[in-house]
């Protein structure tokens, strides 16, 4: 019998618990979502199209982060645990294929896929805890119920069309956002304590960093595969070059130093479920959204780097980098209890940009987007330094 009622799923705490490669396999789905949805946004540039990729992002994110949630107390390495991740997987990725027809002819197998994901790994870890921790499979109760709840919006919502089927799906994703924060209080059940959630901070930073990676990675296919396409001339190569150093800065802005502390914060504290809840629960969307914009924009300069830049167009080249100097700024505060300068400074140079991108063709205004990165991760990391030189003395 494969999956025994006895059966103990759960990780070992015994030091930092590693990401697993079946973690790493199932991630491999979020790297054609996040490919889909960037397409999305570069064919339906527009306010109305930025409106539904924001909202099909954030359920991607749910279904990844919820996940990651779960391989924390469940063990990988145990043969129930990789079938059900192997089954989330296939679900996944017929989820990710009706993302660009989500709010076509594709919604009611997305919405059916979103559900089953969200539902069967609850009830599986209901499964998985009610032998051994009673404290764990009551919060379990608590979030399946919600996720009932939402889904029955998600589901309904495929039925309708246009802005109806936009606002359903949108209450169901505003239920399964605000239920965390709410400890998912449910009548007659009370709500979840963080001192609860008691995760491996590491392997929850770990496996944050490596969405972002993910998001990143697609960036760089973006670019790598559309500059492939182009013929050698000055404007490309340099527009190639502006999205390679956009990337890199964005890479260092989150891993150089906000990560690395964070994982250090994490792992001392004693209730690290509060602050996964905020710093790699909520805060890295805002990171994440950067990036595919970023793409967006990155794709969007290659393809007609000089002339004129459409209002749309410039909005994608100045968010995506601002998108995610604001989630690296937040995550920071969150995980030090200060903002970086450095990072309020970038935001501020992009709200100027803003205001002159009119007189600035598509290559300029990214080729500028990129140095305001380099210079906010050369501030922070020069800033840094001053202060631990300061320290020392």
């Amino acid at each position: 019998m494969i999956f025994p009622r006895a059966a103990n799923v759960l990780r070992k705490r015994e030091g930092h618990t590693r990401v697993g490669f079946i973690e790493l396999f199932f991630d491999l789905v979020f790297v054609f979502a996040i490919t889909q949805l960037s397409h999305l946004l570069l064919e339906h540039l527009t306010p109305w199209g930025a409106a539904q990729t924001l909202l099909l992002l954030l359920g991607v994110w749910w279904v990844w982060v919820n996940t990651s949630w779960c391989t924390n107390w469940a063990d990988p390495d145990t043969v129930p645990v990789r079938i059900m991740l192997l089954t989330l997987m296939f679900a996944g990725l017929i989820l990710s294929a009706n993302l660009p027809h989500a709010f076509e002819d594709g919604g009611l197998v997305f919405a059916c896929a979103y559900v089953f994901i969200q539902l069967a790994r609850s009830i599986f870890m209901l499964w998985a805890f009610k032998p051994h921790r009673i404290e764990s499979y009551r919060n379990f109760q608590r979030i399946t119920l919600w996720l009932c709840f939402s889904g029955v919006l998600w589901i309904s919502g495929a039925f309708f069309e246009g802005g109806q089927r936009f606002a359903i799906w949108a209450a169901a994703l505003t239920i399964e956002t605000i239920a965390p924060a709410l400890r998912f209080w449910v009548p007659g059940l009370g709500q979840s304590a963080t001192a609860d959630w008691d995760i491996d901070g590491g392997h929850m930073a770990e496996r944050s960093g490596l969405f972002i990676i993910i998001a990143l990675g697609e960036s760089i296919l973006v670019t790598g595969a559309t500059f492939a396409k182009l013929p050698y001339s000055p404007e490309a190569v340099a527009a190639f070059l502006a999205a390679f150093i956009g990337s890199i800065a964005m890479w260092w802005l989150y891993f150089d130093i906000g990560a690395e502390r964070a994982t250090h914060l994490i792992e001392k504290s004693r209730d690290p479920g509060r602050i996964a809840r905020v710093a790699y629960t909520y805060v890295p969307i805002l990171i994440v959204a950067g990036i595919v914009v970023s793409a967006v924009s990155d794709e969007l300069i290659l393809a007609h780097p000089l002339g004129h830049t459409e209002t749309a167009a410039a909005a994608a080249i100045i968010g995506g980098p601002s998108l995610f100097v604001l989630g690296n700024l937040v995550f920071k505060y969150v995980t030090t209890g200060w903002p970086p300068l450095s990072h309020a400074a970038g935001l501020t140079f992009f709200a100027v940009l803003a205001f002159v991108h009119e007189s600035l063709p598509p290559l300029a205004l990214g080729g500028l987007a990129a140095a305001i990165l380099v210079t906010v991760a050369v501030w922070e990391r020069i800033s840094l330094r001053h202060t631990r030189a300061a320290a020392h003395h």
